[in-house]
C-alpha cells in the first residue's frame, strides 16, 4: 500500500497493489522489578557480612601481634600490671563480644525480604508453561535447537543464550509431558554443548539416560543402544542402563527373527492413524506457514482489486472533513485496516486501565455458553467498559462511526497482552449452528463482526492469520483491522477462521471489540441469499 504526498501537503491514496506469569509480558516485567529488589537486598547482605568479617579480621590481626609478643616472654609480659589486667579483660569480656559478633546473623533483612517476595514468585506450572512456549515457538517458526540455544532470533535487543543445564531442563519438561520428540532435541543440544567443553553442573550420565529412552520411545532402537553404550562407558555400574541394554538386545534379537513385512492388521492400523492425522495436520501446517510469512500469494489480478483510500464512515459527520486512512488487506473475506486510528496516548491509557485486571484469557465454552480458560489461547486479558473512562467511550464511538454498526449491544473492549510464545490457535469468533448457546447469556445474538486494534509493534511473529484463505495480517501499532464474521443473511462465514501466531520476539498488545447482531437489523439488513 502506498500513500502519496502532493504539493498541498495532503495525503492522497493510490490504488494499491497461578497466575500464569508466562502468558503476559506485563506481569513478567513485575518479576524483573522483584528480582532487582532482591539483588539490592542481597548486595546489602553481602556488605553486612563483609563489614562483619572486616571487624573479625582486624581483631584477629591485633591479637596475632599481641600474642606473638607475649609468648616470647610470658613472665616478663605479665610482669606489667596493665598487660595482666588487659589479659583478664580480653578473656572475660572481649572474647565473649567477639563470639557474639561471629554468631550474629546478618541475613535477617535479606531472608525477611525474600520471604515477602516469594509469594509473588512463579511456580512449577509457570516454569513449565514458559518451557512449553519455547517449544511452541521452535515448532511454529521452524527453529533448530542450536539457533534457540544461542539466542540467534530476529529483532532481538538483548541477546541471551541457553546453558547446557537450561537445555537439560527443557528436555526434562518435555519428558514429563511424554513429548519424546522435543526431549531428544534438547537432550542432544545439552550433550553437544558439554562435548564442546562447556562447564556445567549438568551430568552427561543423566542426559544420556533421558536421551536413550526418548529415542527408544520414538522407535530408533539402534540409536538407543548406541547412546546406552556411551552411558555405560561413563558409568559401567548404572543399574537402569544395564537393564535397558539387556532389554534392547532382546528386542533387537526378536526383530531379526520376525518377518520383515508388516501384518495386514498393522497396515490397517497405520492407515487409520494416517487418516486421523490428515484431519488435523493440513490446517496446522498452513497456520505455521502463515506465521512464518510463507503463506499463499495473491494473484496479480486479485491484488489489483485491493485499494487504499480515505474513508469517511459513509458520510459520517465526524469524518467528512477529516476522513481516516483505510487499506484493503484481503478480498474474501474482506479485511480492511484503518491507519493511525488510535493514538499513543489512548493506547497508554487503555494499557494502564487494563494492567491491574489482566488475567488468563478465556474463551466461550460452546457446551455451557460460559467463559473458560483453554490451552490453545495463551495470553492475558481484561475487559473495559465505556463508562469507566472517556477514552474507552471515545474508542467505542469511533468504532460505531466507522463500521456503521451499533456498539450498544457489543461486548466490552477486551485488552490482551501476549507474553512468551503467546498465541490463540485457529478459531471462529462467531458461534456455529452446533453451538446454539454460545452467547445465550448475553442475549444479543451472534458475533456479527470483529474490530481489532494493534497497540504495539512486534519485533518478530505475532501475525493474525486466516488459514482457510491464506491471509496474514501483521501487527502495526496504531492501526486496526475489521471484518464481518457473518454474512448479511446471518449465516457464519467459515473463511474467517483465524489465529494469533505466537510472539517470537517482543511484546504484543491488542484490544478488540466483538459486535453482535442485535441492533444491526436496519444498519446491515438481511439478504435473501444465505451467502450474501
Amino acid at each position: 500500500k502506498v500513500w502519496c504526498a502532493l504539493a498541498l501537503g495532503f495525503l492522497l491514496p493510490f490504488s494499491c497493489a497461578h497466575t500464569d506469569f508466562f502468558t503476559s509480558i506485563g506481569h513478567m516485567t513485575d518479576l524483573i522489578n522483584t528480582e532487582k529488589d532482591l539483588v539490592v537486598s542481597l548486595k546489602d547482605y553481602i556488605k553486612a557480612e563483609e563489614s562483619k568479617l572486616e571487624q573479625i579480621k582486624k581483631w584477629a590481626e591485633k591479637l596475632d601481634q599481641l600474642t606473638a609478643t607475649a609468648t616470647k616472654d610470658p613472665e616478663g609480659f605479665l610482669g606489667h600490671p596493665v598487660n595482666a589486667f588487659k589479659l583478664m579483660k580480653r578473656l572475660n569480656t572481649e572474647w565473649g563480644e567477639l563470639e557474639n559478633l561471629v554468631l550474629k546473623d546478618m541475613s535477617d533483612g535479606f531472608i525477611s525480604n525474600m520471604t515477602i517476595q516469594r509469594q509473588f514468585f512463579p511456580n512449577d506450572e509457570d516454569q513449565t508453561g514458559a518451557a512449553k512456549a519455547l517449544l511452541r515457538l521452535q515448532d511454529t517458526y521452524n527453529l533448530d535447537t542450536d539457533t534457540l540455544s544461542r539466542g540467534n532470533l530476529p529483532g532481538v535487543k538483548h541477546k541471551s543464550f541457553l546453558t547446557a543445564e537450561d537445555c537439560f531442563e527443557l528436555g526434562k519438561i518435555a519428558y514429563t509431558e511424554a513429548d519424546y520428540y522435543h526431549t531428544e532435541l534438547w537432550m542432544e543440544q545439552a550433550l553437544k554443548q558439554l562435548d564442546e567443553g562447556e562447564v556445567s553442573s549438568a551430568d552427561k550420565v543423566y542426559i544420556l539416560d533421558y536421551l536413550s529412552y526418548a529415542v527408544y520411545q520414538q522407535g530408533d532402537l539402534g540409536k538407543a543402544m548406541a547412546l546406552t553404550r556411551r552411558l555405560l562407558e561413563l558409568d559401567p555400574e548404572h543399574q537402569r542402563a544395564n537393564g535397558n541394554m539387556k532389554y534392547f538386545e532382546y528386542i533387537m534379537a526378536k526383530e531379526k527373527e520376525a518377518n520383515k513385512s508388516s501384518t495386514d492388521s498393522e497396515e490397517q492400523q497405520e492407515k487409520e492413524t494416517e487418516v486421523k492425522k490428515k484431519d488435523y495436520l493440513p490446517e496446522r501446517r498452513k497456520y505455521e506457514m502463515l506465521c512464518r510469512g510463507e503463506g499463499l500469494k495473491m494473484t496479480p489480478r486479485r491484488q489489483k482489486r485491493l485499494f487504499c483510500r480515505y474513508f469517511d464512515g459513509n458520510r459520517n459527520p465526524r469524518y467528512i472533513l477529516g476522513p481516516v486512512k483505510q487499506e484493503d488487506e484481503w478480498d474474501k473475506p474482506r479485511i480492511v485496516r484503518f491507519l493511525d486510528i488510535i493514538s499513543d496516548e489512548e493506547i497508554e491509557t487503555v494499557k494502564e486501565l487494563a494492567k491491574p485486571r489482566l488475567s488468563r484469557a478465556t474463551v466461550h465454552d460452546p457446551e455451557t455458553g460460559k467463559l473458560t480458560t483453554a490451552h490453545y489461547r495463551v495470553s492475558k486479558s481484561a475487559w473495559l467498559s465505556g463508562y469507566e473512562s472517556p477514552v474507552v467511550s471515545r474508542i467505542n464511538t469511533r468504532i460505531q462511526d466507522l463500521t456503521g454498526l451499533d456498539v450498544s449491544t457489543a461486548e466490552e473492549l477486551q485488552v490482551a497482552n501476549y507474553g512468551v510464545g503467546g498465541q490463540y490457535e485457529p478459531h471462529f469468533d462467531f458461534g456455529r449452528k452446533d453451538e446454539p448457546d454460545a452467547f445465550k447469556e448475553l442475549g444479543t445474538g451472534n458475533r456479527i463482526a470483529t474490530w481489532l486494534f494493534y497497540m504495539s509493534d512486534v519485533s518478530a511473529g505475532g501475525a493474525t492469520v486466516f488459514p482457510e484463505v491464506g491471509a496474514s495480517v501483521w501487527p502495526r501499532k496504531g492501526t486496526a483491522v475489521f471484518w464481518y464474521n457473518l454474512f448479511p443473511s446471518g449465516e457464519g462465514d467459515y473463511s474467517t477462521r483465524h489465529a494469533a501466531c505466537p510472539v517470537l520476539v517482543g511484546n504484543k498488545w491488542v484490544s478488540n471489540k466483538w459486535l453482535h447482531e442485535r441492533g444491526q437489523e436496519f444498519r446491515r439488513p438481511c439478504t435473501l441469499s444465505e451467502l450474501e
